[in-house]
């Protein structure tokens, strides 16, 4: 069987055809890019309820991007710039991901994800990058990545898989603060803005602010799901056997 390995998704309105619905949807690089790493994507629309249900459905999460969390979870008045907050969506993914992270569960955070994974650290956000780095090269045009290379720690576990250097596909405005408990930087863009962090303490707990699923390269991909895969076997191992 397939890693089965969930995506986070927002709940937007679209429209079909003639209908005008709030739909719970992500965009289809996130899926087929964990269909190209060998995985099983399962969609997992907000939801503060039966958080460990879910958790039992899946061997590994994706936290998926889009817009930004509301100040409040990090202890901050929200910026002017601070757009889109979906309270809803941020209560059930900090559930979720707290959940997962005590669980040891493989854990990818996208853009939005890896600022959800320091919040539910004890981390907060820079809410405008532009005010600290004097530019909008994350986030030079709305609607389209920004590309530009990222520098990444050798002794990390995002060194382990990309080397020293990478080409990166951005588009956010916000960047890490304080960062939470037990999280270390994994790579910086030329400005110096954090660009990744994980947890070296845990199985597999990696944040990077660009869109991987934008790219060609699916080694992040591949690595969570053989994570998801070895994490699967271990659950297995440890049930009690039937007799």
């Amino acid at each position: 069987m397939k890693p089965v390995v969930g995506i986070t998704t927002y709940v937007v309105h679209a429209r079909f055809g003639d209908w005008e619905e709030e739909t719970a949807l992500v965009p289809a690089d996130y899926v087929r890019a964990v269909e190209r790493a060998g995985g099983r994507p399962l969609l997992v629309p907000p939801s503060e309820d039966a958080v460990e249900e879910t958790l039992d459905a899946l061997d590994g999460v994706i936290f998926s991007g889009g817009s930004d969390l509301d100040p409040d979870t990090y202890g901050q008045e929200p910026h002017p710039a601070t757009k889109g907050v979906v309270p809803e969506r941020d209560r059930a993914e900090l559930a979720l991901l707290e959940a997962a992270l005590a669980r040891d569960m493989p854990v990818l955070a996208v853009c939005r994800g890896s600022q959800v994974l320091n919040v539910a650290l004890g981390g907060d956000l820079v809410q405008h990058l532009t005010e600290v780095v004097g530019h909008e090269e994350h986030r030079h045009t709305p609607g389209a990545f920004a590309e530009h290379d990222v520098s990444v720690e050798t002794e990390t576990r995002l060194g382990s898989l990309l080397g020293d250097q990478a080409p990166v596909k951005s588009h956010h405005h916000q960047g890490f603060g304080r960062l939470g408990a037990g999280l270390r930087q994994a790579a910086r863009a030329d400005d110096g803005t954090i660009e990744a962090v994980e947890d070296p303490s845990r199985r597999f707990a990696l944040g990077v602010l660009w869109h991987p699923e934008a790219g060609e390269d699916m080694r992040l991909f591949e690595a969570l799901v053989e994570e998801a895969r070895e994490y699967r076997e271990s659950v297995e191992s440890a049930r009690p056997r039937s007799s």
